[in-house]
């Protein structure tokens, strides 16, 4: 196959959001129009009746939230579409962080009652410092919420980036009935009640179309035709190169459980996203068309399918053509490794694929050679960027409550770490394990997971301490008084890299004083800081 046509057909995406705003079910219903699935499940009040099709760890069907990105991959209209559903729980937002260094454009969903809320401006913010291209849609039209003139307002201010309406909605709360798509003049009216099914809805070519006034309130048509009108003298037209440079951001409206919106945000996706492009490696820029492979690892999982205990780890390829059963230089290990059953997605199920490119993600079975952010090469010494372990908020010990599982316990915690959903530390004397996240449910997550794909049950201790640091200098004498007088605040992670826990901002000032020639990382990439 020719590779520039493979790359120019790819659309490798994130969907990203606050929790709630409707992230997993707009994912499950971009599958549904691209008949990846046939039918969908209803999320209704949190609780998931049937199981959404990109949540699949047990603790996330009980919860109805995502806790983990789901990779799928699906073909429509000759597009090749690869989405990336990310958490949106606050306490799993590194997850999130690290799965946009491996996609080339976002779609953001805000909820029309809640608007901007915490999440969506930290998660815009990794946006705008990657220049990463983003569609807004706006959920949950079908609710009363705010009115959507003061939502774009809200959008450009709290966002910091220029918004530009591409569709409109007819209508909203109750009387919410279809959207009208402001670039190419056409009316979608909502026609069915069933909305596990793939549904156009009926579809009007012109606004004054006579057909409309058998279906729309006059009243409603009015102050809809008003709007547009309104919204079409005040807005700059869509300038698609802003768009791709991360600066203005196209708006759609409509209801993702009712199916309204979601095929005209899937069609102006394909149209007007980006195909997969150059990637910043720490000695180059990598280009798509290169003929040889490069790719790094973005995620990892254990036990994504818990009869068979197998560990999987998510590459982003970044240029040439990925063989099964090739060999592929690990940059990390300086060795050659071969992968005989490379998978693609959709969501819990898994197909073997021969060959994949760039924008594509493969899962690689792993028997414990990868770790977040290596790099898969043909060859040449590379090492891509943007993959950082975050310095935790919190810090709690792993007691063991069964000794005859101390083995699965150790394994269990080494593999969960490794995934990204926390990090680990090891506290001298009596090798203690130190766990840190940043939020609480990552504890809840990671003892459930202990208990049901491990066999080993733990409870976590708190800890003084507040911040880990990680530390580097060139002057090994005050490193090593450092290591002797702070040895109850020093740990080392899965590196062997030190590790200072600091009780205090006041506690880490007084440190830097004593020992001046000692840098402290906020973040494992010390390049970053």
């Amino acid at each position: 196959m020719d590779l520039n046509n493979e790359i120019k057909r790819r659309r490798t995406f994130a969907i990203i959001s606050h929790p709630d705003a409707g992230k997993t079910t707009l994912t499950e219903k971009l599958l549904l129009f691209g008949n990846a699935i046939q039918t969908a499940g209803a999320v209704k009040s949190n609780k998931i009746r049937k199981t959404s099709q990109s949540d699949f760890m047990e603790i996330e069907k009980q919860r109805g939230i995502s806790v983990s990105t789901s990779v799928m991959a699906f073909e429509y209209d000759g597009i090749q579409v690869n989405i990336l559903d990310t958490p949106g729980h606050k306490d799993f937002a590194e997850d999130t962080y690290r799965t946009l260094s491996a996609v080339d454009s976002v779609i953001l969903v805000v909820d029309t009652a809640k608007g901007v809320e915490e999440q969506t401006r930290k998660l815009m913010q990794v946006c705008r410092m990657r220049h990463t291209p983003v569609m807004i849609f706006v959920n949950k039209m079908d609710r009363e919420g705010i009115p959507q003139l003061e939502i774009l307002e809200e959008l450009e201010e709290e966002l910091k980036i220029e918004v530009c309406p591409y569709t409109w909605p007819v209508g909203s709360g109750r009387l919410f009935q279809g959207v009208y798509n402001l670039y190419d003049k056409a009316v979608s009216i909502h026609a069915s009640e069933d909305t596990t099914r793939a549904n156009e809805g009926v579809r009007f070519n012109d606004i004054n179309d006579p057909g409309l006034k058998k279906r729309i309130r006059e009243e409603t048509m009015d102050t809809f035709r008003e709007e547009v009108e309104f919204v079409q003298g005040v807005f700059e037209p869509f300038n698609r190169g802003l768009y791709l440079d991360g600066y203005l951001a196209p708006v759609f409206f409509g209801s993702a459980l009712n199916n309204n919106g979601v095929l005209e945000l899937l069609e102006t996706f394909l149209q007007i996203a980006p195909s997969p492009g150059p990637v910043e490696a720490t000695e180059r820029t990598i280009v798509p068309e290169e003929e040889e492979l490069t790719g790094f690892i973005f995620k990892i999982h254990a036990n994504l399918d818990p009869n068979h205990r197998d560990r999987i780890a998510f590459m982003r390829i970044c240029s040439g053509k990925f063989e099964r059963n090739k060999f592929y230089y690990h940059t990390r290990l300086k060795k050659k490794l071969r992968f005989s059953s490379p998978t693609s997605f959709m969501a819990n199920s898994k197909t073997v694929v021969d060959e994949a490119f760039p924008g594509d993600v493969v899962g690689l079975y792993d028997s414990g050679n990868f770790k977040i952010g290596d790099t898969l090469t043909e060859g040449e010494q590379l090492q891509f960027k943007g993959i950082p372990s975050f310095s935790p908020e919190i810090l709690r010990e792993v007691n063991n409550l069964d000794n005859f599982k101390t083995k699965q316990l150790d394994k269990g915690v080494r593999q969960l770490t490794d995934e990204g959903v926390a990090q680990l530390f090891i506290k001298q004397p009596g090798n203690r394990k130190i766990i840190g996240t940043v939020g609480e449910l990552q504890y809840e997550v990671i003892r459930y997971r202990l208990e049901h794909e491990y066999g080993a049950k733990c409870n976590f201790s708190p800890l003084s301490y507040n911040r880990a640091y990680w530390i580097t200098t060139g002057n090994k004498k005050q490193l090593e008084e450092l290591l002797l007088h702070k040895s109850n605040n020093i740990a080392y992670d899965k590196e062997d890299t030190p590790v200072y826990f600091a009780e205090s901002d006041w506690a880490l000032k007084t440190v830097k004083e004593m020992y001046p020639e000692l840098e402290f990382h906020s973040t494992s990439n010390f390049k970053s800081d």
